[in-house]
């Protein structure tokens, strides 16, 4: 085994590293470990065919992680019989450390992995700690279920709590690249998708199979397992007819939006000519979906009144902890702008008392301003989340809202909800509704993270993440015309609705108005 002859940097970095290091437990560790999951993800049918390789790096707390060994497995050979001395060492860089030793014949001449160039892409840009790439027949077949789609999405499958930053209520998407003759020609592409697609953790090849990773070999193990059921369940559900990206999984609705019209949503019109339908449909919650005096009127006084017996029963969790650090940060910059009824907030070695009430202050202020900030929202939907699970609240919406739900998803529509509330709140109100649970009929949630909802640009991020080919593919209902105004800015088609409890509009406002979902 050769090795270049080096320490490890001062700074830190392993740029190089000596024969004692590359023979140090660290490093031998890691070599047991991925000879023993080459064997195994073998056994899986991902690296059958000497196909499929990983990537993992060397952890060593000494050691900041993209500086790290990077240990590859190496290409023609078979899986199953792989050894920890069959491991290239790479540094941080690329630049190869140590290689096999040549094995006797029938057995091929060492080669570093065709994946090298592309999982030193995915260290480079999500500095994850393993890197999995898996030929299992389920990650193929999925890409070539609809040869044109850019993306593959599935939602409501418990399976999809297993992937970093996702929910069961939540929408899975992952992006969709083309095959190359080599492996070392998805690199580019590859490294696209990534930077598109922020919160996925994974990028298929159709054709080929998928790249995914995770902080450590075991996110990445289990993430890669997990994606792999969700494959083998989308091509299950769609051979029995069903649609997997639908919260209820109910028949494919073809010439609606689904593989069989290329995703163009239509119905027939009295004329027998087709009307297009919207792909998606973004609804606003106060105003649209619910009375604004539910919120007012509940919701915001259950916060208020329950704040501080909130902060003190969960002071010492670590969500809790999370949300008032996000509180002192608005606060100070609030008091730096001299926003009324910020007060400072004490550190907390003078005590949990003193700072909870002046917490309070500071959040009923926010609260008596209607302020639209996360750090307001994200502590509220965690109150609230106590209140709707003991009963003590239910969510509101207007009558004609769970029939219009239904027969939009029937139609193949997608419909998500943007609201200035939390996410953690809109799954809340609609989970716990005076109609049931009305999740079922929802694709995602969008809140004030993505931005403000009177700006322009947070209705262009949205309409790129929906994956619509273009932004007149999504329907937005609101009450709010500035809404209307900045939505209309970024190419959505708009609707307004006119609930009772609502402010007016502007004379001569340009926007088509509705009483009730059932007119669309």
């Amino acid at each position: 085994m050769a090795a270049v002859t080096a320490t490890p940097g001062n700074g830190g970095g392993v740029a190089t590293a000596s024969q004692a290091y590359l023979e140090s437990k660290a490093v031998q560790d890691t070599r047991s470990l991925m000879s023993e999951l080459c064997r195994h993800f073998y056994t899986l049918g991902w690296m059958s065919g000497t196909g499929g390789s990983i990537a993992m790096k060397v952890h060593d707390d000494s050691v900041p992680r993209p500086c790290q060994l990077i240990l590859l497995s190496p290409s023609g050979v078979q899986k199953e019989r792989m050894e920890p001395e069959d491991m290239y060492v790479l540094s941080a860089d690329g630049s190869i450390l140590s290689s096999p030793c040549p094995k006797p014949y029938p057995n091929k001449a060492p080669k570093c992995t065709d994946s090298g160039a592309v999982f030193l892409k995915a260290f480079e840009l999500r500095n994850p700690g393993a890197v999995i790439h898996s030929h299992g027949m389920e990650s193929c077949l999925v890409t070539m279920i609809n040869p044109l789609a850019k993306e593959f999405r599935i939602t409501h499958m418990e399976m999809i709590k297993g992937i970093q930053g996702h929910g069961y209520y939540d929408e899975l998407v992952i992006p969709i690249i083309e095959n190359t003759a080599h492996e070392h020609e998805l690199t580019e592409s590859l490294a696209k998708a990534i930077e598109a697609y922020p919160r996925s953790t994974a990028v298929l090849v159709r054709n080929h199979g998928i790249y995914s990773w995770g902080d450590s070999w075991i996110s990445a193990k289990t993430q890669a397992e997990c994606y792999h059921y969700l494959f083998d369940a989308a091509i299950k559900l769609h051979q029995m007819g069903l649609d997997w990206s639908s919260p209820n999984h109910g028949p494919l609705q073809y010439g609606k939006g689904t593989l069989a019209d290329g995703g163009k949503a239509g119905i027939i019109g009295s004329s027998l000519q087709i009307k297009p339908l919207p792909r998606c449909i973004l609804l606003d919650i106060e105003g649209t979906t619910t009375p604004i005096s539910f919120v007012t009127d509940v919701l915001f006084p259950y916060a208020r009144d329950n704040v501080g017996r909130h902060l003190s029963a969960t002071f010492e969790t670590s969500e809790t902890k999370d949300d008032i650090k996000l509180l002192r940060s608005q606060v100070e910059d609030d008091l730096a702008k001299g926003v009324p009824g910020a007060l400072p907030i004490p550190p907390d070695e003078v005590g949990k008392e003193k700072v909870i009430a002046a917490l309070v202050v500071n959040i009923e202020a926010m609260i008596k301003a209607d302020r639209k900030i996360t750090a307001l929202k994200q502590l509220q939907g965690h109150i609230w989340r106590t209140g709707f699970q003991n009963r003590e609240l239910k969510g509101v919406v207007f009558e004609d809202v769970p029939a219009a739900l239904e027969k939009w998803n029937a139609l193949g529509i997608k419909v998500y909800i943007y609201s200035s509330g939390s996410r953690l709140a809109q799954r809340l109100l609609f989970g716990y509704t005076n109609h049931g649970d009305l999740r079922k009929y929802l694709y995602g949630f969008f809140d004030t993270t993505v931005g403000n909802k009177k700006e322009t640009n947070s209705y262009v991020e949205i309409s790129e993440t929906l994956g619509v080919d273009k932004p007149s593919e999504v329907l937005f209902l609101t009450d709010v015309y500035q809404e209307a105004v900045a939505a209309t800015n970024a190419g959505l088609q708009v609707i307004v609705s006119v609930r009772p409890g609502n402010g007016t509009l502007p004379e001569n406002h340009g926007f088509r108005t509705i009483n009730s979902f059932m007119e669309i």
